[in-house]
């Protein structure tokens, strides 16, 4: 990952309007541990390509870095319009439905993993979704996933195997 992070920052030193850069560096920079870094490059990717037709994904990420840093009312909020841009992605319903669960909005919650069961049934467990998402086992990103978005869905019921 610390190498991605050096190409991304390369990338954006020779364009500084590149909007794929700056994404591709706050998803590094989430899995890195880093979801206060990662939503200044995330910002800045939608300030360039406000209009792109893969908002979702900036969205999304956004979301997902406000969950961890336990700023559930703003996650939910960007989680919502990730998945109303793109509703086939089935990481924006697993997300939301952890955030959902950690606020306590159970039903929503259950709503939103059956989204994602429905897309994506193999992530049938916390550990599962490490199989999609290997970056995620970096201990410093785990231990913030930990007391959030896995907590959230173990709150539904969502077994960790």
């Amino acid at each position: 990952m610390t190498e991605a992070r050096v190409e991304e920052e390369t990338a954006i030193g020779l364009d500084p309007n590149n909007d794929f850069a700056y994404r591709h560096l706050g998803w590094v920079l989430l899995f890195l541990g880093e979801p206060g870094a990662a939503i200044i490059q995330a910002e800045k990717a939608l300030r360039l390509s406000p209009r792109d037709t893969n908002i979702w994904g900036v969205y999304g990420l956004l979301g997902w870095c406000r969950l961890l840093l336990n700023e559930v009312d703003q996650a939910i909020d960007l989680l919502i319009k990730a998945r109303a841009s793109h509703p086939r992605v089935w990481w924006v319903h697993f997300v939301l439905a952890g955030a959902l669960g950690l606020k306590g909005n159970f039903d929503q919650a259950k709503t939103a993993q059956a989204g994602s069961m429905q897309i994506k049934p193999e992530v049938d467990s916390i550990r599962r979704f490490l199989v999609y998402f290997p970056s995620a086992s970096n201990k410093t990103y785990w231990a913030l996933q930990e007391r959030t978005l896995n907590e959230g869905l173990r709150r539904i019921g969502f077994p960790d195997k």
